[in-house]
């Protein structure tokens, strides 16, 4: 029997530090992101829910800041 491996589903959310809701953003999978929402309904803020990769949901908690810089050449 061929063991079938759940597709996993990744959330950003940031996270809630010393009381304060302007954490820094960060990444779980669904499964994890369910858990802690049983264990404390509501503490920190989900921002997107249902992205298909790591890679990506990395790449939006970072926002704009793991953007690679465009070096611009000027012309006398």
């Amino acid at each position: 029997m061929r063991e079938t491996k759940k597709a996993l589903s990744w959330v950003v959310y940031r996270m809630t530090l010393r009381g304060r809701e302007d954490g820094p953003n960060a990444v779980c999978e669904q499964g994890e992101w369910d858990e802690m929402e049983r264990a404390q309904p509501g503490y920190h803020t989900l921002i997107r829910s249902g992205i298909a990769s790591e890679a990506e949901a990395e790449k939006m908690a970072r926002g704009s800041t793991g953007d690679r810089r465009v070096h611009l050449q000027l012309r006398s």
